[in-house]
Formats: structure tokens, C-alpha cells, sequence
């Protein structure tokens, strides 16, 4: 029977295969026939990609977009959505322009559509792959049902400094975890079919390194090694190429001081001859004519590098439209590098199903059907929840008790603006729920709730001002700071028991939201020191895009749950997880430093040749801070309380080809059924080149009743051991290894084992 199903395994895989081939023939058959209709101004149209305004994120506005449609001057759109404005576009493209050519149509769907979901360093702080994967599924069929195939996401940047505002975006500092994480998220977006109606183009960026920008400023110069990128920040991309990603967005910093959007080492060299993508690329947001400030030429010159390095389409600069035929004759490019990024537009469209129906994704009916569901908004409540880190807990003041009375103080804990976070462009902050109401529709009667604002997000207006960008986020009350904390502490000094909501404003964090003081702002910690002064416990929820300074006033609480920039359910599930019907089960996906001084600062790093000893002055420490982070990798607790046993193995060694077994007996030995996240690290004692001290390497998570002991096995093979040289081969040595396994990358227990 086994050899029967094998058979019948083998034999639809072929049959896969063979259909896969059919498909790429006729849609090179297809595409290689309207390319011989092509003029070259045609050609160089369909690598235009413009924005006739809407969600923008550069001063740069396309003009005079309808015209260029009906002359085929424009390849694809993005910045608008909703099935009459994409039908009203796509019209022009198919019904007024001489060959009918579809546009392609997309947006920046980051952490869910109109159903937002936690900013993504949030998600990954859940570490739940199949609701990561999930978020994504429902973002691209909301998206589609409002008319667009095609998001830039997801962002995969490997990111060690919270000072940059982008760390919001990603899945923070692990390569392990990020790689694993991006390919759930492209396979949530594209599905099993990129021609179904409710799956998209995917678009992994910024390719490459953007997490990296020197002194955590947006837009910055990168520079590192061959070995570092191929080892820390290369993996996660190259895990979204090989699930499938259809399209990869150029990032806007210099590698080996070339940008990235005109450098052909990393999109043809690496990407293409390498990885062997075959999909479409795109520039950032006009990062083809920002190569001018780079030093790498005029506009003709930074379009016709970024052709050659193997860009296919042009976000907004319009160099590509307004330069390559020019550059096509005086032989500065060739027309088959111009045919071969209009082939791989052409494709995408194919791929998408646009040729056979150019208004696939427009369908009236859908919007009302597919777009915030109370399925969708319940799923953004249990991901909220699961993405929540319990920091702190003293004296188990949470759960709370559903009696007396709470003050609800702080100036994000009646707020509606800010509950989405940065980047959720197609959201509706007026849709999205409190804590105020998330604690209300909870605990209805039995709960008393006071509330008062206490302080403003910023009492600084220009701050205010800059944050206040895309509407009204940080708004400074007409009552001044006193008087905004005398009516706090009178609130919280007539209640049991005090919530305070503290943090940072939305567009505090992401694009262009770089920090150097990563502290909650002067305003709320002052408010939290006459809050923790009043006696009265004190439960601090945190609202933010980034880990935070949290040493001083913060540590003062009884309590801290870091619920991040929840989403449109935001509201509801903190109340969950307030009292108890959702217990904390979110791992941090980043450090969280002591202060800014230690930054970067991330768990996988190499040791030194005089590693930190507190009796050693010429050891590698600081003068007035410890090494270690306020909160490590991993981090986060649970109102059950897990104990793990020692590492046990099924082998003291293995050869190249073997495996053994690493196991250890978690027991929940707390009042509350829980689930916890258990963590494997693998640390190589001696290479050819530094190792790190730690590299995550697997994980499961699990629940666990109260009372009950699991045991967690993992499998120890060559793919755990082996690790990238400068030239991005896989490199297996032998020699001695160590295991860990814990709740978080401090507090694990380990074994030694050797790779013969």
C-alpha cells in the first residue's frame, strides 16, 4: 500500500510539472507575440509604474496619468483602490490605449487591508506561522475584493536598531525566524494560484540590507561584509524568493557603494544567476532618480544603470519613460534589455490572469462580502492577543478581577487614531476599538471604569506637528500638563486598580520615523510617576512600533504588557488578555535594550577575544551600563508558569549525514493553563570563521494545561550546523556544537555534542 501511494505521489508530480511547463510555454508563446505588436515607446511604457496620488510616500506626485494610459506611457498604478476607481482606470489601458494592454494594480497592504492586524514586528512577536500566514491570506483577498493584485509586502529587512522607524514593518532581528515569517506571509498573499481572483503578486523588499542604515536613519548608507549579508541579512530574502515571491522592490541604500536600485551584483548576479528568480523588479518609491544624489550620474545616466543592473519598473521617477529611448540610441542601453524588463511585466499581467480578463479584480459584489467580516475582525482580535508580550508581572497583579474599579488612564486609552499603526494607508481609524470599549463590552457592569486622558502623547508641538502628517495622531490637549495630571491621580486614587495606556504615536514609528530617543515621551513618564506614586497598582499596556527604552519610570509599574500597535480589534483583545480569557503566549521578535547607548544590541552576536568580565577593566563592557538588554530575544511571560528540565540527547555526536535528537520536559507548574513558545539554539565552538554565540535554529509552540509536563523533541541535522560563506555557499564543519533549549535566548539549558 506504502509503494502504491508513493507511486501515486510520483506520478502527480509529474503531471504538476509537465502542467507548470504547458503554462510557461503559452505564456511565453502569448508574451513573445504582443511584444512583436510593440513599439519601443511601448516598451519602455509598461516599466513605468506611477501613483496618481493617495497613499504616497515621497514628494513626487505622477502627472498627468490618464494621458499617458491611452498612449501606453504607464505599465501599472498604485496609491488608489475601490472597484469603480481600478474599473475607470483599467478602461483607459484596454478599451483607448492602440494595444489594449492591461494595467497592473497595487498597494501597500503591510498588516492587513481594511481588517488591520498588529504592525508586523507585532505578528512576529505571536512566532504562530500558520496565523502569520493566515493574516496575509485575509489581507489579499480584502485587497483584491477592492480591485488590486499586487502589495509591497512583505518587508523582510533584518533590523538591530530601534532607533529606525521601519523596524515596525519587519519581523525584527532574527534571520531564522525572519526567513521563516516571510515565506508564510508570500504564501498567504499568492496562494496556490496567482490567476484566482483573491490572491496577489507578492513583493518582498527592500532588497537589500535597509535594515542595516547606519545610526537607525531612514534612507542611510549600509555598508558590511559579503559574509555578514550572506549569513545574517541575505536569508530571509531568499527564503520569500523560494516560496514563490513573483516581484522584488529595490531598497534605497548603497551596497559595496553602489545603490541598490542600479546595482547588478545584487539583482542580477545574486537574485537572478544565483537564486534564480524569474519574477518582476521594481525600484522603490523614485529611488531610480535618488541615485543622483548618490553621486551615479543624471537622471539618463541612474535609468540606464538601473536597466542594466536589472530593474524592470520604474516607481514613479519616470527616468526609465523619459530617458531609455534616448539611451537605446546613443547605445547607452540595448533593446534586449528593454524587452526583457517588458517580458517580465508582461508576465506578472499573465501570471495574474489580466490578459483574460482584464477586470478579474473588479467585481462590486465583493467589497461588501470579502471586506470586514466578523470572521476577519475575530481573527484580528486572537492575533492581536497572540501577538501581546507580557513584560512584567509582579505579584501576579494580572489577570485582573472583574469587580470594583479601574482607572483607565493615558493618552492612547480612549484613542482611535493610532490603534492601526503606521503603514495601515487603507484603513479607517474610526473603526477601530479602544480599550476603553474593549474593556466595556468585556466586563460590562461588573467593572467600574474613571477614566482620564492624564497627559498628551507629546507636549512638544513640533513633534506633534511631523507625526501629524497623515491626520490627527498626536493631539496636545488646551489643559496643561497639571492639570491633565491632577485629574489623573485624583481618577486613579478613587479606583482598586490602575491601566495605564502609554506609548508611542502611529507615525511615531515606521517610514521616515527614525528616533534617537526611544523612550516613552517625557509627557506620559511623568504621568506614570505620579500614577506609581499615588500606592496604587499599577498595570502599564504599551502601545508602539518599537522596542522601548523601558528603564526608570516604566519599571516602576506592577505590571507592563507590550501590546504594540494592535489593529482595528486592538481594544478588545488587550481587555482579553486584562482579564484573563486569552492568557500571554508573545515572544519578543527583537531586544529591548536598557538604553540607547547599548544599541544595536541583538542576541546572535559574535564574542569577543576579551569577553565581558565585571573584574576586568579591559573587558569588552560599558562604564554605566550592563551588557545585557532589559529584555532578551524570546522574552515573554505567561500567567502560567513553565519550567524546563535538562537537555537531554539521543546521541553525544552525529556524521554529516546523521541526525540526534535533543529533548526536554516542559512543565506548567502555575495556577493557568498556558502555551509556550519553546526555543532551539545551536552554537558552533570553533570554526573556520567567528560564529555567534546563539542562532536560533527551530521552535515549537504548544499548550500546556496547568499541572501537566510535555516533552519537546527536536531534530539535530546538517541544516542546523551548517552555515553561508562570503560567496553564499553552504559550509558544514566538523567539530564541537552546543544545544539550547529555553523559553527565550537568556534563560536556556544546554548540551554538548560533536559533528564527526
Amino acid at each position: 500500500m506504502k509503494r502504491y501511494i508513493l507511486l501515486l505521489a510520483a506520478f502527480a508530480s509529474i503531471i504538476m510539472f509537465a502542467s507548470a511547463q504547458d503554462r510557461s510555454a503559452a505564456m511565453n508563446t502569448y508574451v513573445s507575440n504582443l511584444m512583436k505588436k510593440m513599439t519601443v515607446d511601448e516598451k519602455i511604457g509598461q516599466l513605468n509604474l506611477v501613483t496618481p496620488g493617495g497613499a504616497v510616500t515621497g514628494a513626487v506626485v505622477s502627472k498627468d496619468v490618464d494621458e499617458k494610459i491611452r498612449r501606453g506611457a504607464v505599465g501599472g498604478l498604485f496609491g488608489i483602490s475601490g472597484p469603480d476607481k481600478i474599473r475607470r482606470a483599467q478602461q483607459i489601458a484596454v478599451e483607448n490605449s492602440r494595444l489594449h494592454i492591461p494595467l497592473i494594480f497595487g498597494m501597500d497592504v503591510i498588516h492587513g487591508y481594511k481588517t488591520g492586524f498588529p504592525v508586523p514586528l507585532g505578528i512576529s512577536a505571536s512566532w504562530d506561522l500558520p496565523m502569520i500566514e493566515q493574516s496575509a491570506r485575509i489581507a489579499a483577498t480584502e485587497a483584491t475584493a477592492d480591485g488590486l493584485c499586487w502589495t509591497f509586502s512583505p518587508m523582510v529587512d533584518i533590523a538591530r536598531d530601534p532607533r529606525w522607524g521601519r523596524v515596525a514593518e519587519g519581523s525584527g532581528e532574527d534571520t531564522y525566524l525572519g526567513s521563516k515569517i516571510a515565506a508564510a506571509m508570500v504564501k498567504g498573499y499568492q496562494g496556490t494560484d496567482l490567476a484566482r481572483d483573491n490572491t496577489m503578486l507578492a513583493c518582498v523588499k527592500h532588497f537589500a540590507l535597509y535594515g542595516a542604515s547606519e545610526g537607525g536613519r531612514d534612507y542611510n548608507t549600509v555598508d558590511m561584509s559579503r559574509l555578514r549579508m550572506f549569513q545574517e541579512y541575505l536569508p530571509p530574502y531568499k527564503a520569500a524568493i523560494d516560496a514563490g515571491a513573483a516581484s522584488v522592490m529595490s531598497s534605497f541604500n548603497l551596497i559595496d557603494g553602489v545603490p541598490a536600485t542600479g546595482n547588478r551584483w545584487l539583482l542580477t548576479d545574486l537574485l537572478r544567476k544565483q537564486w534564480g528568480f524569474k519574477g518582476l523588479t521594481v525600484s522603490d518609491y523614485t529611488s531610480v532618480s535618488e541615485m543622483i544624489n548618490h553621486g551615479m550620474g543624471d537622471l539618463q545616466a541612474v535609468s540606464a544603470l538601473s536597466l542594466h543592473a536589472g530593474m524592470d519598473m520604474d516607481m514613479v521617477a519616470e527616468g526609465f519613460l523619459n530617458t531609455l529611448k534616448k539611451s537605446l540610441t546613443e547605445g547607452k542601453v540595448t533593446q534586449s534589455e528593454i524587452d526583457q524588463a517588458c517580458r517580465r511585466v508582461l508576465e506578472a499581467k499573465y501570471k495574474l490572469g489580466l490578459f483574460d480578463d482584464p477586470y478579474r479584480y473588479v467585481n462590486d459584489a465583493r467589497p461588501s462580502k470579502d471586506i470586514l467580516t466578523a470572521a476577519n475582525r475575530q481573527f484580528a482580535r486572537e492575533l492581536a492577543a497572540r501577538s501581546a508580550v507580557l513584560l512584567k508581572n509582579d505579584n501576579n497583579i494580572l489577570p485582573l478581577k472583574r469587580s470594583g474599579s479601574i482607572a483607565l488612564i493615558g493618552p492612547l486609552a480612549n484613542d482611535h487614531s493610532n490603534q492601526l499603526g503606521t503603514w495601515a494607508v487603507s484603513g479607517d481609524p474610526s473603526l477601530s476599538v479602544t480599550v476603553m470599549q474593549g474593556i466595556q463590552d468585556l466586563a460590562g457592569a461588573s467593572i467600574k471604569i474613571n477614566y482620564a486622558k492624564g497627559a498628551n502623547i507629546t507636549d512638544d508641538p513640533e513633534l506633534a506637528k511631523r507625526v501629524n502628517v497623515f491626520g490627527m495622531r498626536a493631539e496636545i490637549d488646551p489643559r496643561n500638563a497639571d492639570e491633565l495630571i491632577k485629574e489623573a491621580v485624583t481618577t486613579a486614587s478613587g479606583s482598586d486598580v490602575v491601566v495605564a495606556v502609554l506609548g508611542e504615536a502611529s507615525e511615531m514609528t515606521g517610514e521616515a520615523a527614525s528616533r534617537t530617543d526611544i523612550r516613552i515621551p517625557g509627557s506620559q513618564l511623568k504621568l506614570l510617576d505620579a500614577l506609581v506614586a499615588t500606592g496604587k497598582p499599577v498595570v502599564l499596556v504599551l502601545m508602539n512600533g518599537r522596542p522601548l527604552v523601558l528603564t526608570g519610570e516604566p519599571q516602576k509599574a506592577g505590571a507592563i504588557l507590550e501590546a504594540w500597535f494592535g489593529g482595528i480589534e486592538s481594544g478588545h483583545a488587550i481587555a482579553d488578555l486584562l482579564f484573563g480569557d486569552r492568557n500571554p503566549s508573545g515572544k519578543l521578535s527583537m531586544t529591548f535594550p536598557r538604553s540607547v547607548g547599548q544599541i544595536p544590541i541583538y542576541y546572535n552576536h559574535m564574542n569577543t577575544g576579551r569577553p565581558m568580565q565585571p573584574e576586568n577593566k579591559f573587558s569588552t563592557k560599558y562604564l554605566d551600563e550592563s551588557n545585557e538588554p532589559l529584555y532578551p530575544f524570546g522574552y515573554g511571560l505567561s500567567y502560567a508558569h513553565f519550567n524546563y528540565g535538562p537537555v537531554s540527547l539521543s546521541s553525544p555526536s552525529l556524521n554529516t549525514n546523521g541526525i540526534i535528537t535533543a529533548t526536554v520536559t516542559v512543565t506548567n507548574d502555575g495556577a493557568y493553563s498556558g502555551e509556550e513558545t519553546v526555543q532551539m539554539y545551536i552554537r558552533d565552538m570553533v570554526g573556520s570563521v567567528s560564529r555567534p554565540l546563539l542562532e536560533l535554529k527551530q521552535f515549537k509552540k504548544m499548550s500546556i494545561p496547568k499541572g501537566e509536563s510535555k516533552t519537546v523533541s527536536f531534530t539535530i541535522s546538517k541544516s542546523d550546523l551548517s552555515f553561508a560563506n562570503a560567496e553564499g555557499r553552504s559550509v558544514l564543519e566538523p567539530g564541537d556544537f552546543k544545544v539550547f533549549i529555553g523559553g527565550n535566548s537568556r534563560d536556556a539549558k544546554g548540551a554538548d555534542f560533536i559533528l564527526k
